[in-house]
């Protein structure tokens, strides 16, 4: 069969008519509609990704107002991102997977009033932002490599402070949000994921019976006898282990085991001979009960220390059987606390010793408690680079 009588056998099919139309009108018909649908949904996605839209709630007005005081609404180059430029991949599939996930705002908007008022979007901020973050990680931040690429940077064209920043960021092919997450909007209270953690470990801290090892997720009082009431003869610090040696009602009789200088007070009690990660205080009826385990000098220092051990009495509370979970609220408040403005050096970075210093310089820039800031410094000092890097006592 030639070709030309298989193309008069193929338009002859599709002219045979059907019940009502033939096939090829059919098929017209079709394609007409697909590319109208095509049509529509473009201009449907145009329409919906202006900021003009997004900002129709009223929900998102202080998103909005946030985000026109951002370098991001007006800069001296006189580019804008808009806000589906930071929110919404650029990709069919990912415009529209974006798309299909907002069903959730419009969910909470118009249904549950989750954020209908600044008080409440204030306590649901960190909650959202979280979200966002989050997405934007699993999407391996393609909607900042969009506008933003390293090898599209001239270093020298950035102030000094910032080319520090950017040339090893670049080595390391850091995401931008690691250092940049209150470019366009408010960071949130950083803090109020971190206690929450605190709040359910808090909850559940409580020596359970048989427990061999303990540790302590806040400050206890030590006492030399069975009794609360008693007088402080020194204070067990945070994220601190203690063996178990006896029970007495409501109070556990433990042997705590450190190192203090030979030549010293004797009264500072330390994880390690030579680093100041400190342990406890011991004092009275309580440093009365010490025994010396060994006796080493700190080649280092060529300074003298006791490994020694006391035993005290302490309550039941604020203790867990793990140093695990006390490592992992730790971790989190450090993400929260020095990861809001800049990308934070691995715990690693550091000595043990040298974390002191370096945590110190940045206490103006964040909101810890004394206990919150001992604890940070001791999940620091205890994943440093001469200390293992793996928090073990």
């Amino acid at each position: 069969m030639g070709v030309s009588t298989f193309m008069k056998k193929l338009l002859q099919k599709l002219n045979k008519p059907s019940a009502k139309y033939s096939i090829l009108a059919l098929v017209l018909i079709g394609a007409v509609i697909t590319v109208a649908g095509v049509v529509v949904m473009n201009k449907s996605l145009d329409y919906f990704s202006q900021t003009e839209f997004c900002v129709s709630c009223h929900t998102m007005q202080q998103n909005y107002e946030e985000y026109k005081q951002s370098i991001h609404y007006s800069n001296a180059k006189g580019i804008r991102a808009e806000c589906v430029d930071c929110h919404q991949p650029k990709d069919f599939v990912g415009k529209i997977w974006r798309k299909m996930g907002a069903y959730k705002d419009v969910y909470h908007h118009f249904v549950t009033g989750k954020i209908d008022t600044p008080e409440k979007f204030e306590e649901h901020r960190l909650e959202l932002a979280q979200k966002v973050w989050d997405r934007m990680a699993d999407e391996n931040y393609k909607t900042c490599t969009t506008c933003h690429s390293y090898e599209a940077m001239d270093h020298d064209k950035q102030s000094v402070q910032a080319m520090k920043e950017m040339i090893p960021a670049a080595k390391e092919n850091m995401a931008c949000i690691e250092c940049h997450k209150g470019i366009a909007h408010e960071l949130p209270n950083m803090a109020g994921g971190f206690r929450k953690t605190f709040e359910t470990l808090t909850a559940s801290a409580t020596a359970p019976a048989g427990a061999k090892k303990l540790f302590s997720i806040e400050e206890k009082s030590l006492f030399a006898t069975a009794d609360a009431n008693g007088k402080v003869e020194g204070q067990l610090l945070p994220a601190s282990e203690v063996e178990v040696v006896g029970e007495e009602g409501d109070m556990l009789k433990v042997r705590v085991q450190g190192w203090i200088e030979t030549n010293g007070k004797g009264r500072v009690m330390t994880e390690y001979m030579g680093k100041r990660v400190f342990k406890a205080t011991v004092r009275g009826d309580v440093k009365a009960t010490e025994t010396v385990i060994s006796e080493e000098v700190d080649p280092a220092t060529n300074i003298a220390w006791k490994q020694v051990a006391v035993n005290a009495y302490i309550t039941k509370d604020h203790l867990v059987e793990s140093i695990d979970p006390i490592w992992d609220y730790a971790s989190e408040m450090y993400a929260s606390s020095c990861n809001s403005c800049h990308a934070a050096p691995a715990p690693g970075h550091f000595t043990a010793n040298g974390w002191i210093s370096s945590l110190k310089a940045m206490s103006a820039y964040y909101r810890l408690s004394k206990t919150e800031e001992r604890t940070l410094l001791k999940y620091l000092q205890n994943h440093g680079s001469d200390t293992g890097g793996a928090g073990a006592h």
